[in-house]
């Protein structure tokens, strides 16, 4: 592996896969990108959203809680392994069973040394055609943080949660260098006229976050088509000044390993002083779901 002499350089590597029905299949595959990227230098690895099966949130089946799985557990007893072998961080988002009747969308960081540095389990649980999430997964309770690593402090947030500045703000303020963004997106076979749209919204948004709290997103999509919806891929990485570094195919599994200057955030928010400036004595009602005018 190659070795980084700039200690503000950090290379972030990124798994963009398409998964077939059979899990051990997509562990494999799985294994051997997170290999292909340590083998160009990957520090900081993370994988798409639900990696190890298809999207399984495409209908709501009873059957599909076989899928989950303890934590620690099968998944992360086997890439701890993997990241201390290596000397490598990875990013594991998981479908977590919590215990008996709650189960998470959970993201599991690993350190370099193999243990597991902390977990995130997603906050905002999407209910729409074709992603019928709030049948399987239970709100998560980590809250929006960061989580040490040895080669930097990453935040993690899962899919859905990437539209809501709220949550890649509260990440930040707690400290997190990246924001990391595991995904499972795409279009359906009935709005592929909106597609190019969708797509280009989820990148700006996220795009966004990186000017508004001055970070690096990583945003880790899958590719491909799964029954009725086709996964648009597209993962990119964006620095503090919202500039794209580097941007996998929409149709292709691919990965990609970016070098991620850390300096560049210190330097962002001197230009760019957005943290410095906010009024945080006038936001209490961004804990409103509502503001009825008639309260004002």
């Amino acid at each position: 592996m190659d070795s980084n002499t700039n200690k503000e350089i950090v290379r972030i590597g990124l798994i963009q896969m398409g998964c077939g029905p059979d899990a051990e299949i997509n562990r494999k595959s799985t294994e051997q990108g997170i290999r292909q990227a340590a083998g160009q230098g990957a520090q900081i690895i993370c994988l798409q959203e639900l990696f190890q099966t298809p999207y399984f949130c495409k209908t709501e089946d009873h059957a599909n809680f076989q899928l989950a799985e303890e934590i620690p557990g099968p998944a992360t007893n086997s890439m701890s392994r993997l990241a201390s072998e290596l000397g490598v961080v990875l990013i594991l988002p998981l479908f977590e069973k919590r215990s008996s009747g709650i189960y998470h969308n959970t993201a599991v960081v690993v350190d370099a040394d193999g243990s597991i540095a902390g977990r995130y389990r997603k906050m905002h649980i999407p209910d729409d055609p074709g992603f019928y999430e709030k049948f399987y997964f239970t709100p998560g309770d980590t809250g929006f943080k960061t989580i040490p690593t040895r080669f930097g402090k990453v935040g993690v947030l899962i899919c859905w949660d990437q539209w809501f500045p709220e949550a890649a703000r509260l990440t930040a303020l707690s400290g997190a260098q990246f924001l990391f963004y595991p995904t499972a997106i795409g279009y359906q076979s009935f709005d592929e006229s909106v597609a190019p749209k969708q797509a280009q919204a989820w990148k700006t948004i996220q795009r966004a976050h990186s000017i508004a709290n001055g970070v690096f997103t990583v945003a880790v999509n899958r590719v491909g088509q799964e029954d009725q919806i086709n996964f648009w891929g597209g993962s990119f990485v964006s620095d503090p000044f919202g500039e794209i570094l580097a941007e996998a195919s929409s149709k292709e599994p691919e990965i990609l390993v970016v070098d991620c200057d850390l300096s560049m955030i210190e330097k962002t928010r001197q230009a760019w002083p957005f943290l410095r400036d906010r009024r945080v004595d006038a936001y209490q009602n961004l804990t409103r779901l509502f503001i009825d005018q008639n309260d004002i």
